[in-house]
């Protein structure tokens, strides 16, 4: 299987961390200090354009997660921010040889945060009811609340992350029905959240997960077209999913190359909120382009 949902593909640029503030317990004022900072670093980062200069300084941001997980190990809020940090380091990672395997290793490291963040004391018990059965997994993530989201969403997004950078290997097949649960879950607690997010993250995964069928790919549309309802027309990471999954599922090259050439096209807001994830979008839109021929005639 290839593509399957990735947190920078399926949502664009998952660089828009968490904002933290007075949720980080205070222990010292030099740590609460620096933890109060997440916030305008998140900020800084969602409004850069130049998506180079913040994948060379992610990795210093998640040390500092790191560090203030030494003095919080059990704070919710910071395991939900070191989820979203590792996944949106891999998810920002360009396409290149060997890459599969770094993205593997960092969406391995946000799933486990994922779990850290869940509520209920259920992160050790949500892995654990996912490699089990489907009724015990099930029966957890009904107990998920709307207030639940963000950690499941994260965390799905993650998980879904690993599944797609690993190429097709049993054992993140076998995850599938876990994941799609937990999809599906997400979907029912809020569709709306992060910009219609849960039904981007559900579009791609019909749209991959094999074998692609015509109502697998019919059934994709339709959360397409809600994510765009929800997110709408702004968000051009929904628009490069769309050309990349399902306009190139349905073997659609008009829809697959005007798509692509309307996210390039659409002029840049700064200082949007949606600035990077926007830069990150018209990145992924012009390699797209470029492999066009590759994708629709096969190799020359």
């Amino acid at each position: 299987m290839t593509h399957f949902p990735q947190p920078h593909r399926g949502m664009g640029a998952f660089l828009v961390l968490l904002l933290l503030g007075a949720c980080v317990p205070m222990k010292s004022a030099r740590v609460a200090s620096v933890a109060l900072t997440l916030e305008d670093v998140a900020r800084a980062a969602a409004r850069q354009n130049d998506p180079e200069l913040v994948r060379a300084g992610t990795p210093a941001f998640l040390m500092l997660i790191e560090g203030l997980l030494e003095a919080y190990p059990d704070n919710q809020q910071l395991h939900l921010a070191a989820c979203q940090a590792y996944a949106s380091h891999a998810a920002s990672l360009p396409l290149q040889a060997g890459a599969s395997t770094r993205m593997q290793a960092l969406f391995l490291k946000a799933r486990h945060h994922g779990h850290r963040s869940l509520p209920h004391d259920s992160g050790s018990r949500f892995a654990a009811a996912a490699a089990d059965d489907m009724e015990s997994f099930k029966s957890l993530l009904r107990e998920y609340k709307p207030e639940d989201v963000p950690a499941l969403f994260w965390t799905t997004a993650a998980w879904g992350g690993w599944i797609g950078a690993s190429q097709g290997r049993p054992e993140a097949l076998a995850d599938l029905p876990a994941l799609e649960a937990a999809m599906q879950r997400t979907l029912e607690l809020d569709e709306s959240y992060h910009h219609g997010g849960p039904h981007l993250l559900m579009a791609v995964y019909l749209s991959s997960k094999p074998p692609v069928s015509d109502r697998q790919l019919a059934e994709a549309r339709k959360h397409f077209d809600r994510a765009f309802e929800l997110g709408g027309d702004q968000a051009l990471s929904a628009r490069v999913l769309f050309a990349e999954h399902y306009a190139r599922g349905m073997r659609d090259r008009e829809l697959y190359e005007s798509t692509l050439k309307s996210v390039l096209e659409t002029p840049d807001r700064p200082g949007s909120d949606l600035t990077l994830a926007n830069a990150l979008a018209r990145e992924r839109a012009r390699m797209l382009l470029e492999r066009t021929k590759e994708y629709f005639d096969g190799p020359s």
